[in-house]
């Protein structure tokens, strides 16, 4: 019996997917969470097999859920679900330590296959995102520009993030500049807009 933990912010995903799971003969959902916390908590308390957990959570998303769990409990392997996986997120992803990265729309018994393929010690990744993947653009942002515009977001005053990111405000603002320069757009939040969309914050 391979036993299986669920975490999905949308409750009624979590628990269409537990009833799902629990009509496959050698799969068991041992424990289910609301968000990335609970769900590293709950992987440490019952000790799954596989931990399934959506890209997009509260508190930890499902790749720092899968970097947390790697060192806590390197013998769980991670599924991450995503409804808008971008190349940016499988990379993130498997360097993170995830063993299966699935789109929520894959079809229905694709999930239960995944779940026993990475239990045996294979790797998945959706065919669709892998081949995007190869062929995307890498980010044009330094890793630098990526926090200051992760913590600025569209409309961040400039004082806050100089003081989470321990910058003067002045090379926030330089940042902030750069970064419109670099993505060819007019705005702050149209970068943040176009950084999210690409999968790179």
């Amino acid at each position: 019996m391979i036993r299986v933990l669920l975490a999905d912010d949308e409750e009624l995903i979590r628990t269409a997917v537990a009833a799902l799971l629990g009509l496959e003969p050698d799969l068991e959902v041992v424990a289910q969470a609301g968000d990335g916390r609970a769900a590293v908590e709950a992987a440490v308390a019952h000790r799954p097999d596989v931990a399934v957990v959506d890209l997009e959570m509260p508190g930890l998303d499902g790749i720092e859920v899968a970097a947390e769990l790697a060192t806590a409990l390197p013998s769980c392997n991670v599924v991450i679900l995503t409804g808008h996986g971008r190349p940016p997120h499988l990379q993130r992803a498997l360097a993170a330590g995830a063993k299966g990265f699935l789109p929520k729309g894959s079809p229905g018994g694709a999930l239960a296959d995944v779940i026993r393929r990475v239990h045996g010690g294979a790797r998945y990744v959706d065919p669709a995102l892998a081949a995007d993947a190869l062929t995307a653009q890498p980010c044009p942002l330094t890793p630098r520009e990526l926090e200051v515009l992760r913590e600025a977001g569209a409309d961040t005053a400039v004082a806050v993030v100089a003081r989470r990111v321990h910058l003067s405000q002045g090379t926030v603002r330089n940042h902030l500049a750069a970064i419109t320069a670099k993505l060819a757009v007019p705005t702050r939040a149209e970068a943040y807009r176009m950084a999210r969309e690409q999968g790179w914050l």
